[in-house]
């Protein structure tokens, strides 16, 4: 018989281990420049949001998670194409660009898997132009930095509010 070993995860959701922003204010603020910059860049707004999602997702980010889910959903994005993002590519709802968008953030997210194949590049090129994937691969730099302090240092999700200049962007 199989044995299953579970780790005890009551302290690992309960407990932040550190403040990032706190002990280090730097990081923060370099983040919040690159979020200033993303949010006025050549990529829609939530489009940035969806990417950040769903590379939350692959991640396990509950905090990022639980952001980019209030903050679409203050953009008026669909309860139908926030609950099947993980299964993006099975369903029909989502546009050309946003599956090109999807792919390579996964691509990008899991560069240590296979170093973002040349299929997913051809893929996402008839879709965005230089620019375009240059702020596209910010972005998923960017969530994935987030993804990575939050996970580390144990931010407890839950707690995010939308800022009123969110809901309109």
């Amino acid at each position: 018989m199989m044995k299953v070993h579970l780790r005890n995860l009551s302290n690992h959701i309960m407990k932040p281990r550190f403040n990032a922003s706190a002990a280090a204010p730097g990081i923060y603020t370099a983040l919040i420049e690159s979020e200033k910059y993303l949010h006025h860049c050549s990529i829609e707004v939530p489009l940035i949001h969806l990417v950040k999602l769903r590379v939350s997702q692959i991640n396990g980010c509950a905090y990022c998670l639980d952001m980019h889910w209030k903050d679409l959903r203050a953009l008026g994005e669909t309860e139908q194409r926030l609950y099947s993002l993980d299964a993006w590519r099975e369903c029909t709802w989502y546009s050309d660009r946003e599956r090109a968008a999807l792919a390579w953030a996964e691509a990008v997210t899991l560069v240590s898997v296979d170093h973002v194949p040349d299929s997913v590049y051809d893929e996402v090129r008839p879709h965005f132009n230089d620019t375009e994937l240059s702020d596209l691969t910010f972005a998923v730099a960017t969530i994935n930095s987030w993804n990575r302090l939050a996970i580390s240092s144990r931010t407890p999700a839950g707690t995010y509010q939308v800022k009123k200049e969110k809901a309109t962007v």
